[in-house]
């Protein structure tokens, strides 16, 4: 029995190593991802960010015609600090990671912060643990799940995706060609989710929303393509109003954006599951828009 118990004993204190040793990398990342957007230091920013997401940022940025990668740090507030709140867990699966902590998560933008959940996902690349993304958890309307955490039980996160690797390390897109018209898309979907693709790049997804999008890549000149996939959701009656619109947004003070197309649902109708539509950008239109 004892030698079990000598073997069981070291299995938990190796895991328990390598838990320290992935909360060590991936703070690490996260510290200098951080430092790299405070100090507006691109060099370091794409040493240390997950390629995939280098590539994302790039494609909102350009179609949203700003500079890259300057416009990457034109964020209102620097990135919440880590120290001061309470480690929870660190946990990898295959090439995915996520480290989650819990306490006043300080986005800077004023006021008292209260206890949340934050969760900060990586990837892994050759030479270590690259940083993806943060996922903030809002605990306002959960007072018990609040108090839960604060004394260590972390039965909350089982049950959060968010706060648990997937071991899928999403796909690097295509890079976008920079926008000569902006565009966004809008839908209003109460009780479904819809999927929209513009031009085969900029692909979004809308659950039970009224929620607007940038299109990646822009308009296009000429015919422009919009897919659109509709399906229902739980607790929806199926009989919901419901739209999808693509809008050309203008440059120029005083010019309205253009509603340049529409997939309209009104209440008690039938909708249409799969749907391709398009749209035409011609210079005019564009020249109205740009101010040119």
């Amino acid at each position: 029995m004892k030698p079990f118990i000598f073997v069981f004993a070291l299995i938990l204190q190796c895991v328990s190593t390598a838990s320290a040793d992935l909360k060590q990398d991936l703070e690490s990342s996260y510290n200098l991802w951080r430092t790299s957007i405070i100090k507006k230091d691109a060099r370091t920013w794409q040493q240390v960010t997950a390629p995939h997401r280098q590539i994302e940022v790039r494609n909102r940025i350009v179609s949203k015609k700003q500079p890259f990668p300057a416009a990457i740090f034109n964020l209102p507030a620097p990135p919440p600090a880590i120290t001061g709140l309470a480690f929870l867990e660190a946990k990898e699966n295959g090439a995915t990671a996520k480290v989650a902590y819990f306490g006043k998560v300080d986005f800077g933008v004023g006021g008292e912060p209260s206890d949340n959940l934050l969760v900060l996902a990586f990837v892994k690349g050759t030479r270590g643990w690259l940083y993806d993304r943060a996922d903030f958890v809002n605990l306002t309307a959960l007072p018990e799940v609040r108090t839960e955490l604060a004394a260590g039980d972390l039965s909350y996160l089982r049950g959060v995706p968010e706060a648990q690797p997937s071991g899928i390390v999403p796909p690097t897109p295509l890079s976008a060609n920079p926008a000569t018209t902006i565009a966004k898309v809008y839908v209003f979907c109460p009780g479904r989710e819809v999927q929209v693709q513009i031009n085969k790049i900029s692909r979004h997804r809308f659950a039970n929303a009224k929620d607007a999008d940038i299109v990646i890549g822009g308009a296009l000149s000429g015919s422009n393509e919009v897919q659109y996939a509709i399906k229902p959701l739980e607790g929806g009656t199926g009989e919901e109003a419901m739209t999808i619109r693509v809008y050309l947004m203008s440059e120029v003070e005083g010019v309205k954006p253009i509603k340049a197309f529409e997939y309209l649902v009104n209440e008690k109708e039938a909708i249409k599951p799969f749907g391709t539509g398009t749209f035409v950008m011609d210079d005019a239109t564009a020249a109205k828009l740009n101010g040119k």
